[in-house]
């Protein structure tokens, strides 16, 4: 069974500075149908203006991910952490016990775009870590880079969370497609950050989303001549 979550269904924020879409329940936002899928818990698409961002606030128990389309990021925390990243990264935060950071656009004249993630970790208190990973647009082109999985998973530059999920990201050209297939008991979400995609003879537009139950052989292709570039949920 898919059911197709449309990018104007979602919650939607507008503060100035940040202009926000919310898949699933987030702050004001509150929809019970739409708490999350599974152990994904949180999918933020958010846009920052420049030099602006999320102040200094406080995390627990939750892996955080962060996956920027267009512009930079800068992180920090209280872990000590200081980066400043831009797309083709991965960045992740376990705030286990709890973890204090802040977000802000990396840039005074160019806005940032990026995805928030949120996924419900399957073990508590862990000591808070932070990650990030930068990979080659290569990587993502025209198949599946894996960017985040479970620990001991092995995957030479994914994320480690701590949940048996993994997180994809694929870029289609027009003509292109992919294919992958889902473990029995396994569920799936499908996210269109940019483009037009066709998913299981599904149209779908940037920002919609998708929850995959019940299949398991799962195809893609890029919907229209500009492409597409979407992640790709397995999880438990």
């Amino acid at each position: 069974m898919i059911t197709i979550r449309k990018a104007e269904e979602r919650g939607h924020a507008d503060r100035g500075w940040l202009n926000s879409y919310h898949t699933f329940s987030f702050a004001d936002y509150h929809d019970p149908a739409h708490m999350g899928f599974r152990v994904l818990r949180v999918l933020n698409d958010d846009r920052v203006a420049p030099g602006r961002g999320f102040g200094a606030h406080a995390h627990r128990d939750m892996e955080i991910l962060s996956y920027v389309m267009e512009g930079s990021l800068v992180h920090r925390d209280s872990m000590g952490e200081l980066h400043t990243f831009g797309p083709n990264t991965i960045q992740s935060m376990s705030a286990g016990t709890g973890v204090v950071h802040s977000e802000f656009n990396g840039s005074r004249d160019e806005p940032v775009h990026f995805l928030q993630i949120w996924i419900e970790p399957a073990v508590q208190d862990v000591e808070p870590s932070y990650q990030q990973h930068v990979f080659e647009p290569q990587e993502k082109q025209g198949r599946f880079r894996l960017l985040a999985g479970p620990h001991g998973n092995g995957s030479e530059g994914a994320v480690r969370i701590h949940q048996d999920a993994r997180v994809y990201v694929a870029e289609l050209a027009s003509g292109q497609s992919l294919k992958h297939s889902l473990d029995a008991g396994r569920y799936a979400w499908v996210q269109v950050a940019r483009g037009d995609l066709c998913f299981n003879n599904q149209a779908l537009k940037e920002g919609d989303g998708a929850a995959v139950s019940d299949e398991q052989a799962l195809s893609f292709s890029a919907d229209g001549p500009a492409g597409t570039e979407f992640l790709l949920f397995d999880l438990p």
